[in-house]
């Protein structure tokens, strides 16, 4: 295909491309300096097929070096800003970039430790345009586009190798589920450096629609957006969602023109769809992995209300199915799809493990299709506490505690008590003015839940451990410090 940023300039060039807090580029003005940016690292020796690490916040500067990137031919392997020196240099060392482009707003300290190549993008700019230079005339559907790290228990994350292919199929099972057209703009106020928010950029591009980037999870300003600007789209995490619902102003509602918040990431609390419904804010779920570019199935507006709860049916790229279906009829979610990864780095076996003998990929995640075809997740397989003969899905159980006042955040985990079996715990963080007592949340579990499924213990925590799109790393709790309440 045509190099995307060329193509997309070529037919809009007028159309806007990317709104910031004070400033808007249309598709002509973004090529232009994007092309420049990408003369500059040309100077720097950056060519095709080298491999470049990005350390970079929701900027303009981040923006435009990701595209500036492409246009030279670039892997880009993506770091992200929140993580620890040790495991930044393991990505590194993992990954053997050329060299680290930095952005100069981000928080440098953890980066600028490394022991490696890097360079400012201030430096980047600085340098004089090579007249040598020309952009890459095609996007090859195998070529590697971008590389994220996964994260892990330990520091061995793993690198997830996504192509043009991969992207463009995945943009293309998204239009046609949400019937995207010209008039849309879709909010990027998640990280850039994670495939949720790197693939807005590439929606961007395939179907000629604007951007809002906003920079950090910034609440009060994402909802002015909504409210006051022609914003159609956000995509959110659920914490993410129940944050930005309780910061809404009282009387408030998102502006005409907004279509949907499209949902990712785990699954959603009833209490909090059923908030969304009373405010009129249509809220689409969706299923993905980073391994599956995102997102492979989702609701439409047309199923939004009857199928609440549901991941939506496969997209018209995908073919989902579940296997080793257990006695609550849940069963592992596996797909065969055109965006499925093509690889990790140094890790080829692993990569390999992870397929059944006729090609569909083992997602780790179970749930089921229903009569009509619809996907509910239930939550990721390695979760599963298996108490006896019963099996508790903890996703589950966390979504009726988050309609608990004074909880603002729980997660449920199994440990093996003194006989041998696995039962429930809960860690949990609470607001200020939150009075709960284990015996209240006790109580509040044997009304709402079947009693195996109860935690016995309710652990007090100051903060979760979360990736940067909110996801609670659950393999880390363990060594929290915590208090019995």
């Amino acid at each position: 295909m045509e190099n995307w940023l060329v193509k997309r300039a070529k037919l809009d060039p007028d159309k806007i491309a990317l709104i910031l807090e004070h400033a808007d580029f249309t598709f002509g003005e973004l090529n232009s300096t994007v092309q420049l940016f990408a003369s500059k690292l040309f100077t720097s020796g950056i060519r095709k097929n080298d491999s470049v690490a990005l350390f970079s916040d929701n900027c303009f500067n981040g923006y435009v070096a990701i595209l500036a990137l492409q246009q030279v031919g670039a892997r880009t392997i993506f770091l992200d800003t929140e993580l620890s020196t040790k495991t930044l240099q393991y990505q590194v060392n993992d990954a053997k970039p050329k060299t680290i482009l930095i952005s100069d707003s981000s928080d440098t300290s953890a980066i600028m430790a490394l022991d490696w190549n890097k360079v400012l993008m201030s430096d980047i700019l600085s340098l004089d345009s090579d007249k040598e230079y020309q952009p890459i005339s095609e996007f090859n559907d195998h070529q590697i586009a971008s590389i994220f790290y996964t994260p892990s228990a330990d520091s061995n994350d793993t690198g997830v190798m996504l192509t043009y292919g991969n992207y463009f199929y995945s943009a293309m099972g998204t239009g046609l589920n949400l019937g995207i057209n010209k008039q849309d703009t879709w909010v990027l106020n998640l990280p850039i450096f994670n495939v949720p928010g790197f693939s807005i950029i590439m929606r961007s591009l395939i179907y000629g629609i604007g951007v809002y980037l906003i920079a950090g999870f910034n609440i009060e300003h994402i909802n002015k957006v909504l409210i006051n600007e022609h914003a159609t789209i956000i995509s959110l995490t659920p914490s993410l969602l129940r944050e930005l619902l309780n910061a809404l102003p009282q009387g408030k509602s998102y502006n005409d023109k907004f279509r949907c918040i499209f949902l990712g990431t785990g699954m959603i609390d009833n209490w909090t769809l059923l908030r969304c419904n009373m405010l009129g804010i249509p809220v689409l779920q969706s299923y993905g992995m980073t391994e599956t570019t995102s997102n492979i199935s989702a609701l439409n507006f047309n199923d939004a209300e009857i199928k609440a709860g549901s991941c939506g049916q496969p997209y018209f790229t995908e073919q989902v199915r579940i296997t080793n279906i257990n006695q609550d009829n849940i069963g592992c979610i596996e797909v065969k799809s055109p965006t499925i990864a093509t690889g990790y780095i140094n890790k080829r076996a692993l990569f390999n493990s992870r397929f059944t003998e006729d090609g569909f990929f083992k997602t780790g995640d179970v749930g089921y299709l229903d009569d009509d075809n619809f996907l509910y997740l239930k939550g990721r397989q390695a979760d599963l506490i298996y108490s006896g003969d019963k099996i508790i899905y903890p996703t589950e159980v966390e979504n009726i505690y988050r309609s608990v006042n004074g909880i603002i955040d729980i997660c449920v985990v199994g440990i093996t008590d003194e006989h041998g079996k696995q039962v429930p715990i809960a860690y949990l963080t609470l607001s200020d003015n939150a009075f709960l007592t284990s015996g209240n949340l006790r109580e509040f579990g044997q009304h709402n839940l079947i009693n195996y499924q109860v935690p016995i213990e309710f652990r007090l925590i100051e903060k979760f451990p979360k990736t940067t799109s909110g996801k609670i790393l659950r393999n880390r709790l363990e060594h929290l410090t915590y208090k019995i309440i």
